[in-house]
């Protein structure tokens, strides 16, 4: 099932084109969500450019937010401190950011906020902290009809722009989505060995993508990040359309708690199929629910996958 959608429209994409998109994700982070976010980084970063390890830098108190998988537990035991080990990186990471712009993007999530601006959020953090570590980010974006390439580059101007290129692509008038042919694109236009962040819809990659997963999964370490719909009967009595087939759901089937349970049961199945699609591949993966948990979880899913990788 689709999300819906309220007469309202898309959010405008020109308001957050007035500021500086790091500089709002900055005040809303706190040092140690950035800390431990970028330290997770730090080990996908071990684990893209494998046999080119890191040089040993300097042990260092272990602070809040450092990654616990770095401390040094002898030499913490000798001197009565947590203490990390520190590594310099040898070559930045390359990234890639893969995302979803086809209309159901722009539907509704659970919180009543819309997917775009949750999408739009977690993108801005991926820049955010790709340009703090000084790696390289590259982006492709699209949907049935449309597909928008950036190469890969550093820097605040060029995050601002990829940022804005998303900004301008999501909203309810645009066409299908078409997740496999963004990731298509990933597949036949990079050959450096990269990590590929996805945003899609909390039911996607299809399992029609399921080809080009394991193929992308052969070249380049993937992780999936899927934004949460809302059930058509999470509103009540609230008026509500569904963004594919601008069909409205009349209240008396909206109020009816069978319904209701179909839905959530549908909603489950499809979650299912496509993380256990995922996990043959091991592709780690979250669904984000709203922004207020969009680090925690984007932390998460990178603990996780470089816990995998150990």
């Amino acid at each position: 099932m689709t999300s819906p959608r309220t007469p309202s429209g898309a959010p405008d994409p020109q308001a957050s084109q007035a500021h500086s998109r790091l500089a709002a994700v900055r005040a809303r982070l706190e040092l140690p969500l950035v800390r431990r976010a970028s330290g997770m980084l730090d080990g996908r970063h071990r684990s893209v450019f494998s046999g080119h390890g890191q040089d040993f830098d300097e042990m260092a108190l272990y602070l809040p937010g450092d990654d616990v998988g770095d401390i040094d537990w002898k030499a913490s035991a000798s001197s009565g401190h947590p203490v990390i080990r520190r590594f310099e990186r040898q070559s930045n990471l390359a990234m890639v950011l893969a995302v979803d712009t086809g209309r159901t993007m722009a539907a509704l999530a659970p919180d009543g906020g819309t997917k775009a601006d949750i999408a739009r959020f977690v993108c801005d953090v991926i820049g955010y902290l790709a340009r703090g570590r000084g790696d390289t980010l590259a982006l492709v974006a699209g949907d049935a009809e449309r597909i928008v390439q950036v190469p890969a580059r550093g820097g605040t101007e060029h995050m601002e722009m990829l940022l804005r290129r998303i900004d301008t692509m999501l909203s309810l008038d645009a066409p299908p989505s078409n997740i496999t042919h963004v990731l298509d694109r990933v597949l036949t236009w990079f050959t450096r060995r990269s990590l590929v962040v996805v945003v899609t819809d909390e039911v996607r990659p299809p399992l029609e993508a399921e080809l080009t997963i394991k193929r992308l999964r052969t070249r380049h370490e993937l992780l999936v990040i899927q934004v949460a719909d809302a059930l058509p009967t999470d509103f009540g009595t609230d008026p509500v359309e569904d963004v594919e087939t601008p069909l409205g759901l009349p209240e008396f089937l909206r109020a009816r708690g069978d319904m209701a349970a179909e839905a959530r049961d549908a909603v489950a199945r499809r979650r299912s199929d496509v993380a256990a699609m995922l996990r043959r591949y091991n592709v780690p993966t979250v669904t984000v629910a709203s922004e207020s948990d969009a680090v925690d979880r984007l932390a998460d899913l990178l603990a996780r996958s470089r816990r995998a990788r150990h």
